[in-house]
């Protein structure tokens, strides 16, 4: 495993942990799903440029979906 892989999961995996607390808290559904998604999907995605365009996506997913 390449060691930005593991960087970049380690952060995605943190931020994932951020919404779930936060999720937690407000009892907000879309910052729950995006913070298990964003705890799980690094196990996946092996590719450094696949790894970060996701999870920039799924963390800038709550701002656009409010519900």
């Amino acid at each position: 495993m390449d060691q930005a892989v593991m960087l970049w999961g380690l952060v995605f995996g943190s931020v994932g942990l951020g919404f779930l607390v936060y999720a937690r808290r407000r009892r907000a559904i879309v910052p729950l799903v995006v913070g298990i998604a964003l705890t799980i999907y690094p196990f996946f995605v092996t590719n450094v440029y696949a790894l970060v365009l996701i999870g920039l996506g799924l963390s800038t997913l709550p701002y656009f979906i409010r519900l």
